[in-house]
This record gives structure tokens, sequence and C-alpha cells, in this order.
């Protein structure tokens, strides 16, 4: 049977952009006050071929640590390395603002731009992305802001995280600059984006599909309810065919698609990092990734 083909292991993250691994590595859960460590996971990643690194100024609260934590210590490790920042793409977000908690406004979104690059002791990043839409922003005034950073040369493009296909249009007609990419929740739990448009129009735009939480957050390594458990069972199908782990599997249905999402690996472990790769080595046919659809949806396509 024909085999769905496997993308690239780099491409062009937007047309002009720099080369980027077809796996990201996410930096949500990135915290600690061990530098060599924190170091070690980035090394770990580049190791893997990763090169695409995604974080944000919220990550932090979650870990029990202050705003801006995960960029802070980001930071830290490439003022101790100062090769590392040449090996590395960064794609940063930001639009939270805690408390509130949406913050679009221009002096807000030049203010977060510049707190971000002040943490990660960078002066520019190559993708700057608003982390979710603010419902109380006009989109023009969102426009005049990214495009001031962008030709002051913090920020080399612009994407979204988060937005639906429609509020992606409406920031596109009154920004003068691409929207490169957006990034969804996408794995084999989280299906919406195959259906709500947002997908088809990364086809459409040319946009990086940037796909967060790609192991249903952590759910189909331990499945708890019967449709995690029967995704994961059509999963462990294709993993034991290719030798690969589930994870490796997930990711590898995640970039099947043809808009070619860019899972975003969020393990700590080193030794996991090292695992990444084996996303590439499963080969699926239209059967064999319906019937993980089909599990997903919990009942049989049209």
């Amino acid at each position: 049977m024909t085999e769905l083909p496997v993308p690239p292991a780099r491409r062009p993250l937007y047309t002009g952009g720099p080369e980027v691994s077809s796996v990201a590595w996410g930096m949500w859960r990135f915290a600690g006050d061990d530098v060599g460590a924190a170091g070690a996971r980035i090394r770990a990643a580049l190791d893997a071929g990763i090169n695409l690194f995604d974080t944000a100024d919220i990550y932090g609260p979650d870990n029990g640590e202050p705003f801006g934590a995960a960029e802070a210590l980001l930071g830290r490790v490439l003022a101790a390395d100062k090769a590392l920042a040449g090996r590395m793409v960064i794609a940063t977000k930001g639009g939270i603002s805690m408390g509130v908690p949406y913050d679009s406004s221009a002096g807000y979104l030049t203010s977060a731009i510049d707190a971000s690059l002040k943490r990660m002791g960078v002066e520019h990043v190559a993708l700057w992305q608003i982390h979710r839409p603010d419902l109380l922003t006009h989109p023009a005034e969102i426009g005049e802001a990214l495009l001031a950073a962008h030709q002051a040369g913090k920020i080399g493009a612009v994407g979204v995280s988060n937005f639906t296909p429609w509020q992606v249009e409406a920031l596109a007609a009154h920004l003068p600059l691409p929207i490169v990419s957006c990034q969804p929740e996408f794995s084999p739990l989280a299906v919406g984006p195959l259906s709500d448009g947002v997908l088809d129009q990364a086809i459409a735009r040319g946009m990086a599909v940037l796909a967060w939480s790609p192991l249903g957050g952590g759910r189909l390594a331990n499945p708890t309810d019967e449709r995690t458990r029967a995704v994961a069972q059509a999963l462990d199908v294709k993993a034991k065919a290719a030798g690969v782990s589930r994870a490796a599997a997930a990711c590898s249905w995640i970039m099947a698609h043809p808009s070619r999402p860019i899972p975003i690996a969020g393990t700590q472990d080193p030794a996991r990092i090292a695992e990444i790769p084996q996303a590439f080595v499963p080969r699926w046919t239209r059967a064999e990734w319906y019937a993980v659809l089909v599990a997903a949806l919990g009942a049989p396509l049209p």
C-alpha cells in the first residue's frame, strides 16, 4: 500500500526564514535554578537535530515560578555558553498578562517583546507569536505594534497561537507583514484542527503549524479513559511495527498531515529528548492513519 510522505528533517520556518527542524522542543516545563542541567537539556535537543525552541513569557507560574522564568533561565544558559544562541532558532510568545488575562494593546505588546528579549539576553528572535487572542484590541493596533517591532529588528516574523481562522484573517487584513505560523493544540487526542479550518488555512496561506501538546498533555503515556486507551492502542500498532515508542508514533501521525505540522516535544528528560528523532521512522498508510482518527473520534468516519 502507498505510504504517506515523511517530512524532511529540516525546512524553512517561513519564506526567507531560517532552516528549522521538523520537530520543535518546548520550554513550558523549562524550570529550576541549575543552569548546567538546563543547558544539558538544550544541548540534548541540538544533538538530536532539533534547533527550533518554543518558549513564552508566561512560562513560569505553572511551575511555581515567576512570570518570565523560563525565558530568564534560557537567558542564563545563553550567557553561560555564548555559542549556543547561534545554533538555536528561538520562537517566543506574549500577550498574556497575569490577572487580565489577555492584552494585545500596542503598548503592552511592545513592552512584552522588549521584556522577553531582555530576559533571554538577545536582541532578536526569529519568531514572535501572540499567545492568545485579545478580543478587546482592534487588529489595526496590533498590526502597528508588530510592524514597528519587526522594523526595529526585534522580531524576524509574526505568528499566532490559539487563534481561530477568522481571527487570523482579521489580523492579516491589518498587518503589513505575513502571518507565518499558527500554534494550535493538535494531537491524536485533540483533532479539532483537522475540521475547524486551522490546518486548511495554514495550507492556503503557507503558514507553519506548531502543534502544542502533541501527546495530549501526557495522557497518551498513561491512558485513564476508554477513548484515550483506544487511541493509544491504535498508535501502538504502528509503534510496534516501526520499532519506536508510542510518543514517536503520535508525533509521526501529526507530521503526516499535508500541512506538515511541527510537533512541540515537551519532555525535559535528556534521555527522552535523544529519542525524539524516532518520530521520522514510522511510515503511515492512509488506512493506518485514519484508524487512529477513528479511535480519536470514537465513531466511524462518514
